[in-house]
């Protein structure tokens, strides 16, 4: 709430995990959540970056144990987040409208 500038409206969008609950927002007056329909990636840009990741750099690989995954999920992070550019691509929408 503090960081919507006085005026504007802010909407937090979530997906369907069980987690995620409208009451976060109760006392918040300039702040509303979305939830997305069940079933629906296309709506979720986080499903496109997972792909991505799983494409690029994790899939079909054995890891040795728990910290070399951390590791490498680590890396293919640092990988996706230093292009910019990749990301607007995948996590933008043309129906939405982003602004500061």
């Amino acid at each position: 709430a503090n960081r919507t500038k006085p005026g504007r409206h802010a909407v937090v969008v979530m997906d369907g995990a069980g987690w995620h609950t409208n009451d976060i927002a109760v006392d918040i007056p300039n702040l509303s959540i979305l939830k997305l329909p069940p079933y629906s990636p296309q709506l979720n840009p986080i499903e496109q970056v997972w792909s991505w990741l799983r494409q690029r750099h994790l899939a079909n690989r054995c890891f040795k144990g728990y910290e070399e995954i951390v590791e490498q999920v680590s890396q293919a992070w640092n990988t996706f987040i230093e292009d910019t550019g990749r990301v607007k691509s995948l996590c933008s929408r043309n129906w939405i409208n982003l602004t500061r």
